[in-house]
């Protein structure tokens, strides 16, 4: 795990503890960052899943 200097928004930050849960800033910023994360997985798929179901026209010809 690496350390970084950062400035982060007091009030942020408490409201990020209150729906997250946490008590340390350490937690809060690595939680947030994990569920953040984990959001993108999901869309990533979801989007990777509906290109795989689309119909999409035979393209062998299109450069010819």
């Amino acid at each position: 795990m690496a350390k970084h200097l950062v400035d982060i928004d007091e009030d942020a930050l408490g409201a990020a503890r209150a729906e997250l849960g946490t008590q340390t800033i350490r937690d809060t910023v690595n939680e947030a960052l994990n569920r953040a994360a984990g959001k993108r997985s999901v869309e990533v798929k979801r989007s990777l899943d509906r290109l795989a179901r689309l119909d999409l026209d035979d393209r062998n010809d299109a450069w010819r």
